[in-house]
């Protein structure tokens, strides 16, 4: 980071997705029968707009604004074999206490629409071109623009098993590196088309209150630390440099007063391979948690990626503040070791967003200012 003498930007996955493409992408999953060219005439075209949007906002690290995705964990079905079970459920602590604000956030279109079937069968890679027409297309996308870096988001191991209910393997941990070993593929595919590889890990945070929540804290660690261990045998064939992680709570409006702060977990987070960690710290549940770092030290090799933005809600951050936010962490741990980023994606599940789309862009636009301020006072 250091060589670009200031904060570079970029954000976590998803971006609001176009009437038409949400429409179909809605047919998809509910089993209705569709014309595969027009769908991906819409995903080349949404593809070639997000990337305009996110270049013209002034982010430096851009990504295909997972376009071609029904969601940023439950595409895995359609790229492995094994899927074609009965429907998973979800219970999320916090929001178990307030039964109509369950309602609400389960009846947005994107949940609605949202297919879980159980694992009831080996799980194994089907469709390798997947990722691999995702990196030519987000490549094709940048019609001579150069960005300082792309990347392609991937589900981790461990979001794969709470999305999909095992019904097939024997044991929680034989699903797990099942599925490690299928997703390997994936992942080595966007690497070796000279992409940055971004692995989506909310199981090591959200799965606190949600598909752990009734285990004890240190029996909740055993098991984060499991899936870290699921993720790094994944990785094995991937220097940790081109690698980042998204650590986070679920990008859900709901009262998050359960989650597991971030002091519990931060040290099995480092084991983890990626260099990278994006994590949430712009929403009001774990805003306060930069202090975290000093007392914290980050190994040699990581860098932090804070949320500075956050994305649930339709106020358009400061500049300001955005820089004050930036800075608090590049006081604590060096201004090298941080880039700036939002603290989940804008459109997690297709036709999911609690942003306004020109907002969104604006809100990026924000953060690349911001990031601009605070590179004024650490390098100039």
């Amino acid at each position: 980071m250091s060589n670009h003498r200031r904060f570079l930007t970029t954000h976590v996955g998803s971006l609001p997705r176009r009437e038409e493409l949400m429409q179909i992408m809605f047919a998809r999953e509910d089993g209705i029968p569709i014309d595969q060219s027009a769908l991906e005439e819409k995903v080349s075209r949404a593809v070639e707009d997000v990337v305009a949007h996110q270049i013209q906002a002034g982010l430096d690290i851009i990504n295909d604004g997972e376009m071609p995705k029904p969601s940023y964990a439950t595409y895995v079905k359609d790229r492995l074999t094994g899927f074609s079970g009965t429907a998973n459920t979800f219970v999320f602590q916090d929001l178990a206490a307030y039964p109509s604000l369950t309602a609400r956030v389960f009846a947005d279109p994107g949940r609605k629409h949202r297919r879980t079937p159980a694992c009831n069968g080996p799980v194994s890679m089907r469709d390798l071109n997947a990722p691999r027409r995702d990196a030519q297309r987000l490549r094709d996308s940048l019609k001579g623009k150069t960005p300082v870096g792309l990347f392609l988001n991937a589900a981790s191991p461990g979001v794969t098993t709470f999305f999909f209910r095992n019904d097939f393997y024997p044991s929680h941990e034989e699903y797990l590196f099942a599925c490690a070993d299928a997703l390997r593929h994936e992942y080595e595919a966007i690497v070796e088309a000279g992409i940055m590889l971004q692995i989506d890990c909310p199981d090591l945070a959200m799965g606190r209150h949600s598909q752990f929540a009734d285990l004890k804290l240190h029996e909740f660690r055993d098991r984060m630390a499991l899936h870290v261990e699921a993720l790094n045998r994944a990785l094995v064939n991937i220097p940790s440099e081109k690698v980042r992680m998204h650590v986070c709570w679920g990008n859900y409006p709901g009262p998050h007063h359960c989650d597991v702060p971030l002091a519990d977990i931060v040290d099995i987070v480092w084991k983890a391979k990626p260099h990278m960690i994006l994590f949430e710290a712009a929403n009001p549940r774990h805003a306060h948690e930069w202090t975290v770092f000093e007392n914290v030290k980050i190994p040699d090799g990581k860098t932090l990626v804070p949320g500075v933005i956050e994305p649930q809600s339709n106020y358009i951050e400061h500049p300001e503040l955005v820089a004050q936010r930036i800075e608090r962490y590049a006081h604590l741990v060096g201004r090298d070791n941080v880039m700036a980023a939002v603290d989940c994606g804008f459109s997690i599940h297709v036709g999911s967003s609690g942003v306004d789309p020109d907002v969104v862009w604006a809100k990026l636009a924000s953060l690349a200012e911001g990031a601009a301020i605070a590179s004024k006072r650490f390098w100039h």
